[in-house]
């Protein structure tokens, strides 16, 4: 927590004179009763109405002074803590956005959300009591039994008595409410859950006819729930009689003294009253000094909740070399990716080799540089016990059209999202056009490559809105070549508002295969040198699949394109298949090839492209 402090630092002003404000308004509220004490003993005593008018004035101005004081506090202690708040959560925010994938794995996206919300939300409120009643209510209760023993210091021991008992009362009452408090938001958790698994599985429910066993089950929660509400409230509940039990026998017990020793001529009855006066705050002001002392663990532990994200350190950060675009790679004799001498690849060939077997057909200008290279890649998730992926090692030339296969959880996507950096190789290299995306500056490297994730994922706007994702100043022209290459343009014509029409949240308002083909689109649109189609045509029926994968290959210049896919018609045709089992490269080659050499790759177009009576019905057709 005391990390997040320094940005309370902007300001300064405001923490000090909120509660400095407060002070001088509790101060003010000390002198009340002397003045009541001086109408009581003098004017009306005395029967001196001019002097009771003005101890009134002076009563009126002290209120007067004190709620302008009180705003006043009010005023600086909202603009601290909302201030701090707003500047923490942009801070949070911001360093969310630079977290790696594995970063965002670890932490969780409901738990991220709870930080910028509800956690903000709780310490906000903490800072803003804080600042106003922190140091305000035990001033006001101090303040009043020294003002006590300067009126009478006999009649004030009341005050000594009083205020150790109440405290007593309300922090014992608070120290046991607060870990049953804990078990009620527990079982709360619980109901919510629930809740929620009903709401978003009704369909399930209702197909295996499981609505009575879920009511049955809600129930119980929620009385387990009701059970344990009942329970803390009855404990909560001691905490008004109690207090106003003390509270009154205190003032019984002040009264009774007081008269004695105003019969005894010792004190006058204005002191009575007044010393009355003093009494009556100590009530509420220490009900709010429970409630700080309530609230604060709770804004403390919020807030170090806040501060363990800050804490946790972008793994994926800006490579040394900045917006490096490949320019500071020069022609040379030396191999990019430093390896073992003799060290040979999966498919047991040097680099030194296939590096002289590819370099005939690059393009004109592109030398020997390859549009990526893996080079014996590992990778492994925070804490998985096994690597995802182990010794992947290929080349692909640009403009290559590469294809990626297994089964689930082979780590087809664990591959695709190496290139882009969303994930760092534990040992190895990923390079681009000749380069360690290490070495890379983020935007420049995410900036050539267009990725389309597994989950078409829009966002609440406009179609146009949508697409600038890719390109934020694309024209018309652009989006609308961007969209008749994903084989959508015909339906975003026959909207009514074309480009400007609503993409409602989710994209909901779209289908499945819709909403995959706009975020093709998305990543078409700024024309990237490389394009990865992570498993994002699976909504999509064979004729739309081919179409799209022909219109791509006609772009010009043509993208350096990696497709991740279960479907082997989607990746058959590809210049270069790789296939994944448990992480490893089973195989390379072209459909041809594999189907030869490569049992998985075999096993997996058997399973796809047999008819009934288990005969083979041969390839696809070309497009």
């Amino acid at each position: 927590m005391k990390k997040l402090l320094v940005y309370l630092k902007e300001y300064k002003k405001e923490t000090i004179l909120a509660p400095l404000f407060k002070l001088l308004e509790a101060t003010l509220e000390l002198f009340v009763p002397l003045v009541v004490a001086a109408i009581i003993d003098v004017g009306i005593t005395g029967g001196d109405t001019g002097y009771i008018l003005r101890m009134v004035g002076i009563l009126v101005l002290l209120g007067a002074v004190g709620l302008a004081f009180s705003i006043t506090a009010q005023f600086f202690a909202a603009k601290a803590a909302v201030g701090f708040v707003k500047k923490l959560r942009q801070v949070l925010f911001s360093h969310i956005q630079k977290l790696s994938y594995a970063g965002l794995d670890t932490q969780g996206t409901s738990t991220l959300i709870t930080r910028m919300t509800s956690d903000m939300n709780q310490v906000q409120s903490g800072l803003n009591l804080t600042l106003r009643l922190l140091l305000r209510s035990p001033f006001v209760i101090v303040g009043a039994m020294i003002m006590a023993f300067t009126v009478d210091s006999k009649a004030a021991l009341v005050f000594a008595v009083d205020i150790p008992a109440l405290a007593l009362v309300v922090f014992g009452i608070m120290l046991a409410s607060i870990p049953l408090f804990r078990k009620v938001q527990s079982r709360l958790d619980g109901v919510m859950l629930l809740t929620r698994e009903n709401l978003t599985g009704v369909r399930v429910l209702r197909a295996f006819c499981k609505e009575e066993e879920q009511v049955r089950e809600f129930s119980q929660k929620n009385q387990d729930l009701t059970d344990m509400q009942k329970f803390v409230g009855r404990i909560s509940a001691l905490l008004n009689p109690l207090t106003y039990i003390i509270v009154n026998a205190a003032i019984i017990a002040l009264i009774w003294v007081g008269a004695i020793r105003v019969d005894m001529g010792l004190l006058p009855q204005g002191a009575v009253a007044s010393m009355y006066n003093y009494m009556a705050p100590l009530l509420p002001d220490m009900c709010k000094l429970s409630n700080i002392f309530l609230n604060l663990p709770r804004s403390i532990a919020c807030g170090n909740r806040i501060a363990a994200v800050l804490e946790v350190e972008p793994t994926v950060k800006d490579g040394e070399c900045g917006n490096l675009r490949g320019e500071a790679r020069k022609e040379s004799d030396e191999p990019v990716c430093k390896t073992k001498e003799g060290f040979e690849t999966v498919s047991g060939e040097t680099r030194e080799e296939k590096k002289g077997k590819n370099e005939n057909n690059l393009p004109d200008g592109a030398g020997a540089v390859y549009a990526v290279e893996f080079c014996h890649a590992h990778l492994r998730y925070p804490n998985a016990a096994d690597e995802s992926l182990t010794d992947v090692d290929f080349v692909v030339k640009p403009g290559e059209t590469v294809g990626v296969i297994g089964g689930t959880g082979s780590g087809k996507s664990s591959l695709v999202n190496l290139i882009p950096r969303f994930y760092d190789c534990e040992k190895g290299q990923v390079l681009v056009d000749g380069v360690d995306v290490r070495d890379y500056g983020l935007d420049d490297l995410r900036g050539r490559i267009g990725v389309v994730p597994q989950k078409a994922v829009l966002f609440a706007g406009t179609i146009r809105e949508n697409l600038q994702w890719g390109k934020k100043d694309a024209t018309a022209e652009e989006m609308v070549d961007a969209l008749e290459t994903a084989q959508i343009a015909e339906i975003i014509e026959k909207k009514e508002n074309g480009l400007d029409s609503l993409v409602e949240q989710g994209g909901r308002n779209f289908s499945g295969g819709q909403r995959q083909r706009l975020t093709i689109a998305r990543a078409l649109v700024r024309r990237p040198e490389i394009l990865i189609l992570d498993d994002s045509s699976s909504a999509l029926d064979y004729a739309t699949d081919a179409a799209l994968r022909k219109a791509i290959a006609a772009m010009q210049p043509k993208p350096t394109l990696f497709l991740a896919s279960q479907r082997t018609s989607s990746i058959m045709h590809a210049d270069k298949i790789i296939v994944l089992d448990d992480g490893q490269v089973a195989g390379i080659g072209t459909h041809e090839e594999l189907l030869h050499t490569c049992s998985v790759y075999r096993e997996i177009y058997d399973s796809q492209f047999h008819n009934t009576s288990g005969k083979s019905v041969g390839e696809v057709p070309a497009i």
